[in-house]
């Protein structure tokens, strides 16, 4: 019985190791690449997390706010790797490697950095997970950086170059997981 026991035990563990990762952990026949921004205000407060993960098809970017203004808020991936307070207008604008103009309303859009509305319910949190099919891992992260920001108003998708979106009220640098 101990030898039938020792055997099952040695035959599970050596198919253990030829199992197969589909899905989660890889986009097409390579790994996923991560990257993750933490959100501030100009005063420095913690209020979330952005992740970006590489998929096939594009970037998927999941964003957890709390601590902020109730509402709907516009949200862009900036082009530049730098949140300097108070304004946050090192970030750049909105990230556009193909020269597009702003929004998915737009005919001449969008940019690749252009996401829905982020909106924050009257607890101060929201979530969202968001795919932006022009985005890719090596574009986020190249050698200026990218930055993840939250603006004080709903973005109305078309007027170039930010929507109306408003200020800018929490940022955070990408950087790879």
């Amino acid at each position: 019985m101990l030898r039938a026991t020792l055997l099952t035990a040695i035959a599970a563990t050596a198919l253990a190791g030829c199992t197969t990762t589909t899905g989660a952990g890889m986009a097409g026949d390579k790994p996923m690449r991560m990257a993750t921004a933490s959100l501030r205000t100009a005063a420095g407060a913690d209020v979330g997390t952005v992740t970006a993960t590489e998929m096939a098809g594009g970037i998927q970017i999941r964003i957890d706010a709390r601590a902020m203004p109730a509402g709907m808020h516009g949200a862009h991936v900036h082009a530049i790797g730098r949140c300097d307070a108070p304004d946050f207008t090192t970030a750049g604008g909105h990230w556009n490697p193909m020269g597009k103009q702003h929004g998915t309303s737009n005919p001449a859009g969008p940019h690749a950095g252009d996401a829905p509305n982020l909106t924050i319910g009257a607890d101060g949190s929201g979530s969202v997970t968001i795919m932006l099919p022009a985005g890719t891992m090596d574009g986020l992260l190249d050698a200026d950086g990218s930055a993840f920001v939250i603006h004080a108003n709903a973005d109305d998708y078309k007027t170039d170059p930010s929507g109306n979106s408003g200020g800018r009220i929490a940022c955070g640098v990408f950087t790879a997981a």
